[in-house]
């Protein structure tokens, strides 16, 4: 018996009946050999790991464009403190483990520079449309590895794919991601604003900090518990409602306040214009697009869509040095 066989043994064994056993896995969209030593998540897990859309995660915004400061949450930061959430809570059900990293760590793959604002302009002037869950889910499909994808599992495609509010996942794992996604994001945003000297720990509405605690620790805390206790011996993954309540309470906190605060935000109108501006610039100089791009609108992609695959897989700091590129006049000199 090899390694992953005992593995997938231990699994069958050990984990809840509801959590999604390796050995049962739906497959790969491309049947390959298995691994003498890995379960199929974690090849997954790895595969994400190790591939260049991860790596570019962590020169992208997650709230705060280009802050100044070392200490401001990145979209790399935002994925590791979801996975490490997630991985909590789905140690304490006897989840798969592996297959919830994977979900985590493949979730925002597919993000624009400069975070949401960066996703609204691509999905205003593509006719196609841009969503990042979806993009996510064709980089690691598609994009990556020149074209080949990365050939994950159905299950963890099905849990980038539906990791947003609106989702669906198809197993407890995705579920598990899909809240931590937000309670991920809610503590750090949170944690990131009062740094930033935009809130006060006591801006927090006291019906929310009555339930939830008086800091972001608490509050992060009382979340992943309530979770775990609802959820225990249950085919869901569940909140108390007054725990939900008080969560969904700070979330609109957390848009009145920080989404679309003016000073946190201030910057976005110029980086949705830059984002623009680029998708236009390579609507009309298609040349100028990269060589997989070429290779994608030959296998039948539009060319709206590789111009988007191209603009939104920029890190912020490679779209900005794109635009002085073209745009920005250079000094002269003999």
């Amino acid at each position: 018996m090899t390694i992953r066989e005992q593995l997938e043994q231990r699994e069958l064994e050990y984990l809840s009946p509801y959590a999604q056993k390796s050995a049962q896995s739906r497959g790969r969209a491309q049947e390959e050999p298995e691994c003498d030593i890995r379960p199929v998540f974690q090849r997954d897990r790895d595969r994400i790991i190790h591939c260049k859309s991860f790596r570019r995660l962590k020169d992208k915004t997650q709230v705060f464009l280009i802050p100044e400061g070392d200490h401001y949450r990145t979209r790399l930061t935002h994925t590791l403190e979801v996975s490490q959430n997630a991985r909590t809570i789905a140690k304490a059900l006897r989840l798969n483990e592996d297959l919830t990293e994977a979900i985590a760590l493949g979730h925002d793959l597919g993000h624009t520079p400069f975070g949401h604002a960066g996703e609204r302009a691509l999905n205003r002037v593509c006719p196609l449309g841009f969503r990042h869950h979806e993009q996510s889910l064709r980089t690691v499909e598609l994009l990556e590895k020149n074209g080949q994808g990365l050939n994950l599992t159905w299950e963890t495609r099905d849990g980038i794919l539906n990791h947003q509010t609106a989702g669906n996942p198809a197993t407890l794992e995705g579920k598990v991601v899909r809240l931590s996604d937000k309670i991920a994001y809610i503590h750090h945003d949170m944690d990131d604003a009062v740094r930033g000297g935009i809130l006060k720990e006591s801006d927090v509405p006291k019906s929310v900090r009555d339930v939830l605690g008086e800091t972001p620790g608490d509050r992060l805390d009382t979340l992943i518990h309530d979770i775990i206790t609802e959820s225990m011996d249950k085919n869901d993954i569940c909140m108390s409602e007054e725990v939900a309540a008080a969560m969904k309470g700070i979330r609109e906190f957390m848009f009145e306040n920080v989404y679309t605060n003016p000073v946190a935000k201030g910057e976005e109108g110029k980086a949705e214009a830059l984002i623009e501006t680029l998708y236009d610039y390579y609507m009309h100089h298609e040349e100028a697009l990269p060589e997989e791009a070429h290779r994608l609108m030959e296998k039948g992609d539009l060319l709206p869509r590789v111009v988007c695959d191209y603009v939104g897989a920029m890190t912020d700091r490679f779209a900005i040095l794109t635009y002085q590129e073209l745009f920005i006049p250079k000094s002269w000199d003999l």
